[in-house]
């Protein structure tokens, strides 16, 4: 007898209601109208892709960065309201915030 079955056995009026998709309300990021500027760079001879230009708050700049990172499974990191990518992943992260609803300007080479 699992736990489902001795809960009815103590509630038998109960119904169970239907969980809400919980996720669609966190996973909200703030669009806005202005573009990202993606860069590319090199510093100490490794290439870097950067991303700038989003002015809405810090938390969620930080779960895209995040979720750029898992997606693309490489390095990064959130300093100085920019996001840090390691490698040149220009292309697939334009794709990829494009997909979400950001406008994307490529900045550079």
């Amino acid at each position: 007898m699992d736990l489902q079955d001795q809960l009815k056995n103590l509630f038998p009026d109960h119904q169970p209601e239907e969980e809400e998709n919980v996720q669609d309300h966190q996973d909200q990021i703030w669009m806005q109208d202005d573009p990202i500027l993606c860069k590319y760079e090199k510093r100490k001879g490794k290439p870097i892709t950067i991303l700038e230009g989003y002015t809405g708050a810090d938390e969620d700049f930080k779960k895209l960065a995040k979720e750029l990172k898992t997606r693309l499974s490489v390095g990064g990191s959130f300093k100085n309201d920019a996001i840090i990518i390691q490698g040149d992943y220009r292309n697939q992260i334009m794709d990829i915030l494009k997909e979400k609803g950001f406008r994307v300007k490529r900045v550079g080479g």
